[in-house]
Order: structure tokens, then sequence, then C-alpha cells
């Protein structure tokens, strides 16, 4: 177990390279879709309509293959059925892309004990095909359902009263409150609520909302800066991630920040919190107001003070760019395959 999990950094990595596709081809084809609509709303019509199906698609899938490949990094192919089932149920109760990582996990550890069980001779050949994959899977299942499950729903209940108890604070700190929580988990339950709380109040407080904008684009946006200006610092993979980032980022889909964040999230996540933060507050400051449900510049038509909202914009990308690379280290040449010389997790189970 000790060495299974001191290589955890390496399991991430994997799993994020099987990721990268689904999240790069959903997170452009939706983006293409919003950007040629011109409207700041998933299309619902046509062609376009089809595109952006097939964008979420991507986008819903990206969680389970983490999961899984995760798992797989762990316990080779038995691990597999339960990292991604258990991706998705944890995706499903709305644990986003960290339930995911966590989901993947657990199914490492799980089948890793029952791979150690002993068997008669004759069922050894039907362990890693069927009976693994159908214990670990409902094993993890479970855990995932009635230990995660119930607990993250309570927690976003709080978290949405708690939002509602603070429109008369200070702007500033419901702009750090407002831009953290977009930015933690990229299209996850904490963002989710963010969003919620701002869009339900677009009619009568549109500023919460342009603080919001703001911050849905930073996490894209600052790691695509960031690949640009240190790019010794990425992988040749999160390079190219950070092209589609761009593109993502301005349209307002924060998920493309997440190929960086489940590689490194002891890293980018604090910077992309402090960097939707710094947004959030700095559109409140100068009183940008989004009449959108959405974020990213593509809302700027129905922006008040629009010079304002891309400037907060800049402060935040700014901001993820340069704290980020600051934490980061360069890789080496092997680093930017997967399995070569990077940086372990050394977690220590007694």
């Amino acid at each position: 177990m000790k060495e299974l999990m001191k290589n955890t950094r390496q399991h991430l990595m994997t799993g994020v390279s099987y990721m990268i596709p689904f999240v790069v081809a959903g997170g452009v084809l939706l983006a293409l879709a919003v950007m040629i609509s011109g409207k700041a709303a998933v299309p619902d019509t046509g062609i376009l309509k089809a595109m952006s199906d097939i964008g979420i698609a991507g986008l819903t899938l990206f969680v389970p293959v983490l999961g899984g490949f995760i798992a797989f990094s762990m316990v080779d192919r038995p691990g597999i059925a339960p990292g991604m089932i258990g991706a998705y149920l944890a995706n499903s109760v709305g644990a986003g892309f960290l339930g995911g990582i966590a989901a993947g996990l657990l199914a490492g550890i799980v089948v890793f004990y029952l791979k150690k069980i002993k068997v008669p001779s004759v069922m050894r050949s039907v362990m890693p095909i069927f009976v693994i994959p159908l214990v670990g899977t409902l094993a993890v299942g479970l855990l995932i359902t009635y230990v995660i499950g119930t607990p993250i729903a309570n927690v976003m209940e709080g978290l949405n009263g708690w939002l509602g108890s603070m429109q008369g604070s200070s702007k500033i700190v419901l702009g750090i409150i407002l831009g953290s929580m977009m930015a933690f988990d990229m299209g996850g339950p904490v963002n989710k609520t963010a969003y919620f709380f701002a869009s339900g109040l677009i009619l009568t407080h549109p500023e919460l909302m342009g603080a919001v904008g703001v911050a849905i684009c930073t996490p894209p946006l600052g790691m695509a800066l960031a690949t640009f200006i240190a790019p010794k610092k990425y992988r040749t993979e999160e390079r190219e991630a950070g092209k589609a980032a761009l593109i993502m980022g301005f349209i307002g889909i924060t998920e493309g920040a997440i190929p960086f964040a489940a590689s490194d999230p002891l890293r980018v996540i604090p910077a992309i919190v402090l960097g939707g933060a710094a947004g959030s507050v700095t559109a409140f400051l100068v009183g940008a107001a989004n009449h959108a449900p959405w974020g990213g510049w593509i809302v700027l038509p129905v922006v008040e003070n629009r010079l304002g909202y891309m400037f907060a914009t800049l402060v935040g990308v700014v901001v993820t760019a340069v704290v980020v690379n600051f934490l980061k280290k360069e890789v080496s040449d092997e680093a930017t395959e997967i399995g070569g010389n990077m940086d372990e997790l050394d977690i220590t189970f007694e």
C-alpha cells in the first residue's frame, strides 16, 4: 500500500493523459457552438445544438475517464470498471472532477486488496475479468453513493444558505468568496453553488454575475498564459491543453483548466482560487455588471462597464499565471511522458 500511494502523482498524470482529449474535444466544440450562435447560452436549435450536445458529452465523460485510468495506473485493467463507474457516480452526486479523482484512488485501493485474496487455482483466470471488477465496482459504488453523496448534498445546501446571508456584506469579502468558489472546482458543486446564486439574482443584482462571469474565465485563461510564459514548467500535452484552454476561457468554459488542476492540484488549485478571487473583487470595485447568466468575454455585449470587466479579467488571469508559475518547478524532458521523472507525493500508511 505504501508503494502504491507513493506514486500518487504518477497515477494522477496517467488519468489526466487519457482525460485531456475528452476535455479538449468537448470543451472546444461547446465553445465554438456558443461562439457561432452569438449568444451567451448553449444553443437549443439546429446544427449548433447538435455541436453543443457533442461537446457536453465530452465534458460529461471526462470525469469517468479520469477516475478509470487513475485506477488503471494503480492496479491495471481490473481497476478500470470500478474507477470509471465510481467516478461517474461521484460526478452524478455533484462531486465534480475532485470526486472523480477520489473515486479513482478509492477504486485502486479496493481492487489492490481484492487482488490479494487467495482463491483456488480454478478461479484465478476469472478473478481479474469478472470477480474483481464486479465486487470492486459494487464496493466503490456503495461508498460513493452512501458515504460521499449525502455529505456533499448537505454541504452544498449549507453553502447556498451561507451565500444568501452574504448579500449585504462588503464587496471585497463577497468578491473573494464568489471568485474562490467559482475557481475552486471548475464546474463542480462549489462552482455551481456560486453560479446559481449569482444567476438567480441577475435581474436585481447583475454586479454579482459580473464578478462570477470574470471568475468563470480566469482559471483557463490564467493557465493558458502560464504555459505560454513558462513552457518549461509544463509537459507537452499540458502546453497543448493550454491552447484549447485559451479558447474555452474566452467563451466562458471553466473546465478548460481542469487538466492542469487534476495533474497538480496542490499547486494549481490555490493559484486559480487566488486569481478568481482577485478578478471578482476587481469586478466589484470597478462596478462591472453582467446581464447574462454566462461568463468570459462572449457576454461583453450585455456587460455594463466593459473596460472594467475586461480589466478585472486580466487581473485574475495575471495573478493566476504568476502564482502557479511561482509554485511550479521546471519539468525534465522525461517528465513530458507519463511515468517519467515527476515529483511524487509520499503518502505513508502505517
